[in-house]
């Protein structure tokens, strides 16, 4: 018997990390078995899909939601609070998942008459890693091909209920940057017998805040923001000769993103060979900017219409890394936002709780998209 509330809070009790979501997984793969899909796919890691066919032609939706928690310790003291020390649900993935176990108990009550659902159980999304693993893994490639994918984000500090919709970009191309330097040691009271890489950094972070466009509804928008720097020891007689400094870069297109980290990697080759520095770097955590397919927004925007949701269209892109858009750049599709409420606390923050209320529209979506893109023409 399918309770949204009740498998959500069971969820968000027993948050597991990216990279290591099993037992979310073996626990909604028992879960999804009294909905008696057609079959089951294990996938790369912990994901799996669960597929519904009618038996009859049509076209095939696929519906993802993300496994992984946060390592981040909740603050809240509510009943169902996570049960894990330093791990919680603060990006409402627990809601996600819950969303597409409610999206399965409606097509076991209303079998589809046309073509086939996919729902997709994707891991490791918030370290960018799990969209490209499932994209690689053979029994994946095996599935029947996708006509059309769907994803979304429940985002805060929007109406509750809210469809949010952004034609072309949903959110950004996202990189992590992270650079080694090793220059020479040297007794504090003589630095120039040494190699400090103390300068190097400070105009390695003014020269990449020049390449800011920051106004996020211009095309051009790019953002680079310094996020941790560790330099030599907490010893007053040395002069450091080795640093550690990482940035996230981001950008609405993934061509713009390809043009801009050539341009760093250049600047950052030239302020080392100016400092006399040895240095090696290397790109982290990649997401692809999500590129919603205008024939897929056209069918949100009918689902939508025809519930009488409410539906805000969008100026912007969000800023944020999301790796469905590694999805979209192989299938058509789109990701939309689910308002989680105006008062809501943000994403990621440590009192973020997934709001409960929001859910039987996102899976009333879901459902419909299955329901009428797979009898269309």
């Amino acid at each position: 018997m399918f309770n949204f509330s009740e498998l959500r809070k069971h969820l968000h009790q027993h948050p597991e990390v990216s990279g290591e979501e099993w037992q979310t997984s073996e626990y909604l793969k028992k879960y999804l078995v009294q909905f008696s899909p057609t079959r089951f796919v294990d996938l790369a890691d912990a994901g799996f899909a669960v597929i519904f066919e009618s038996g009859n032609t049509g076209k095939t939706v696929l519906i993802r939601t993300e496994l992984d928690a946060l390592p981040i310790q909740e603050i809240n003291d509510f009943a169902h609070k996570s049960q894990t020390e330093g791990i919680s649900h603060k990006c409402g993935h627990d809601g996600h998942m819950s969303m597409l176990c409610g999206v399965a108990d409606k097509l076991s009550r209303q079998k589809l008459e046309f073509g086939k659902a996919i729902l997709l159980f994707q891991p490791a999304e918030e370290t960018g890693k799990g969209a490209k693993r499932i994209l690689e893994d053979e029994s994946f490639q095996n599935l029947p091909k996708p006509d059309f994918v769907f994803a979304l984000h429940n985002i805060p500090k929007m109406p509750a209920g809210a469809i949010l919709l952004k034609d072309d970009v949903f959110t950004a191309s996202v990189k992590s940057w992270a650079i080694k330097l090793k220059g020479k040691t040297a007794h504090a009271a003589s630095p120039e017998h040494g190699v400090n890489p103390a300068l190097a950094i400070s105009e390695l972070i003014q020269e990449t805040q020049k390449l800011i466009q920051p106004n996020p509804e211009n095309t051009d928008f790019q953002l680079i923001t310094p996020i941790h720097i560790n330099m030599g020891e907490l010893a007053y007689g040395i002069s450091a000769g080795e640093a550690e400094i990482h940035f996230t870069i981001r950008t609405w297109q993934n061509m713009q993103m390809e043009v801009l980290v050539e341009e760093l990697e250049k600047l950052l080759e030239t302020i080392c060979s100016t400092y006399n520095l040895k240095f090696r770097s290397e790109w982290l955590e990649e997401f692809y900017a999500n590129q919603n397919n205008s024939e897929a927004m056209s069918w949100l925007r009918k689902v939508a219409k025809e519930h009488q949701f409410k539906v805000q269209e969008l100026s912007a892109p969000f800023k944020f890394g999301e790796d469905f858009g590694l999805f979209t750049t192989k299938f058509k599709g789109a990701m939309f936002g689910l308002g989680a409420g105006e008062n809501h606390p943000e994403l990621h923050n440590p009192d973020y709780d997934f709001p409960d209320e929001i859910a039987p529209i996102g899976i009333q979506m879901f459902e419909s998209l299955i329901r009428e893109i797979a009898e269309s023409d």
